[in-house]
């Protein structure tokens, strides 16, 4: 029988390189079982068509594990499509090649009208993703926008305006389509101090792709020095080593409806990296599959 778990897959993000196919081949081995790849800030050179025969090659011919084969989640690059033709090129290219990866999700930045408040870049996103977004809706794509402030605050930043509920709800208005969504992870939500599972009840009808990457908060510095101090007091960190409870969020998620895939967003950690990144990101892994109820028992009532 099909596992049950298989509505919400545990994954991890890949960089998309020469090597990106051999990377997945070893990642199945350790369980994970979605994949989004990523492309930096530009998909540069690299030939889409081939990339996605290699990896689709591996997903192909690893067998499933506990009845859940693994797949591809997203495909995402992450320029400013507001200011930079090469990045609206960026996500015509990956739109067209999603189907060929096996995914129907791309994801990036929203973009931003750089050094201004937020609300000033409406207008340039409807100008840029209302084709994006038909272009997206006739090959059958979702398209998600990272909630990531990119160390941008309301009122100035260089490159992404898809950090906060107000943005998404004019976004949203901008560019009425049912394709247009969010790439969400509770990491940026923490670093601005938002609670992430209130907003995730609220918009998790309208996000396509999770990142699995957390956030520790530093109260005492908070309380000692505030947020403007100088004093660093939140940093990321992988699942399981942070302050999300991830079995209520998976939770939040399933009673909602959600299906779709957390892929743990690594390179982040400050103390699993480098020679521990995968140890850490497979830590995570078994970390976001207890939090999603544990090995998958057919019921016997």
């Amino acid at each position: 029988m099909t596992n049950p778990h298989a509505d919400i897959r545990i994954g991890t993000v890949v960089p998309a390189h020469a090597r990106t196919a051999d990377v997945v081949r070893q990642l199945l081995t350790c369980g994970f079982e979605s994949f989004q790849i990523v492309f930096g800030r530009s998909v540069g050179d690299l030939d889409l068509a081939d990339l996605a025969a290699a990896v689709r090659r591996e997903l192909d011919a690893h067998a499933p594990a506990d009845g859940v084969a693994a797949r591809m989640s997203a495909i995402g690059a992450y320029g400013n499509p507001l200011t930079s033709p090469e990045a609206v090129h960026d996500w015509e290219r990956l739109i067209d090649a999603a189907a060929a990866f096996g995914c129907d999700v791309v994801s990036g930045f929203a973009g931003r009208v750089p050094g201004r408040p937020v609300p000033e870049s409406y207008g340039r996103f409807g100008e840029v993703f209302r084709p994006l977004a038909a272009r997206a809706a006739d090959r059958g794509v979702r398209l998600a926008f990272e909630n990531c402030e990119k160390r941008g605050t309301w009122e100035s930043g260089d490159h992404n305006i898809a950090h906060a509920p107000q943005a998404w709800e004019a976004m949203f208005a901008e560019v009425e389509s049912p394709v247009i969504g969010l790439e969400w992870e509770p990491c940026h939500q923490l670093m601005s101090l938002v609670d992430p599972l209130p907003q995730l009840r609220r918009y998790a009808h309208r996000i396509w792709h999770i990142h699995g990457k957390d956030a520790t908060v530093l109260w005492d510095v908070i309380r000692t020095h505030g947020i403007r101090g100088g004093v660093p007091y939140a940093f990321h960190r992988t699942p399981g080593f942070g302050d999300t409870n991830w079995t209520d969020l998976i939770s939040t998620l399933r009673m909602a409806g959600w299906r779709g895939s957390i892929d743990i967003e690594g390179f982040h950690d400050p103390v699993y990296r480098d020679a521990l990144e995968t140890t850490g990101q497979v830590a995570a892994l078994e970390h976001l599959q207890r939090c999603r109820g544990g090995r998958f028992v057919p019921n016997v009532f």
